[in-house]
């Protein structure tokens, strides 16, 4: 008798998280955050509600877990590494390149419709609302500070321009855009962003006091 080998335990998990991950972006994009519950992601999913349990604590851990997953992803579709920005010596292109995959991941139904819903729970429901910022969005704007620290070290920005408030001149307005919609995001719009951002819009540098 041909003895069958064991069913490997680590595939069958990485299978069940990947359609949990898959579960939870559906839902909360379907039916809101309120009423997307471990139950439903659980039966979604085809898995047991303890074995959500087993991994995550909540389903805000589930969510913010399947959104960095989902991030990751998308980066290297697009031929890159996840939450990186890149430093080729050259600020504008790294800046263009990066926005450019953002462009893609807002316009991406995957990545949309979840994360719309997620924006909106996010201004009525005040903890989860930090939550995604402090643990998703933080993280990704310090890429943004590091590469344009190194950018100051390299002498291609201004000494006491602050890289927080600079980030925010090109990543605050396509954010704007997207969720309001008050404009069309394209790649051409974020490459004028870092324009406007990098080389101002005065036709005269400002006087010194």
């Amino acid at each position: 008798m041909v003895k069958k080998p064991a069913p490997d335990a680590t595939r069958r998990s990485e299978k069940s998280r990947r359609a949990i991950y898959a579960a939870a972006l559906a839902l909360v994009g379907e039916v809101g955050y309120p009423k997307t519950t471990v139950e439903g992601i659980a039966a979604r999913a085809g898995v047991g509600k303890q074995t959500i349990y087993r991994w995550w604590s909540s389903k805000a851990d589930v969510l913010l877990e399947a959104f960095l997953d989902l991030a990751g992803q998308a980066a290297r579709e697009a031929g890159r590494e996840p939450y990186t920005v890149p430093d080729t010596e050259d600020l504008a292109a790294d800046l263009k390149a990066v926005l450019r995959i953002t462009v893609d991941q807002l316009l991406d139904p995957r990545f949309e419709v979840p994360s719309r819903a997620l924006a909106a729970e996010g201004l009525v429901n005040e903890p989860l609302g930090r939550r995604f910022v402090t643990e998703l969005l933080e993280p990704q704007l310090q890429l943004y500070v590091d590469r344009l620290r190194s950018a100051q070290d390299a002498g291609h920005v201004r000494p006491g321009v602050d890289p927080r408030i600079a980030l925010e001149l090109f990543v605050s307005p396509l954010a704007q855009r997207w969720l309001q919609h008050t404009g069309p995001i394209s790649y051409d719009y974020t490459d004028t962003l870092v324009e406007y951002a990098l080389h101002g819009i005065a036709s005269q540098p400002p006087r010194s006091t």
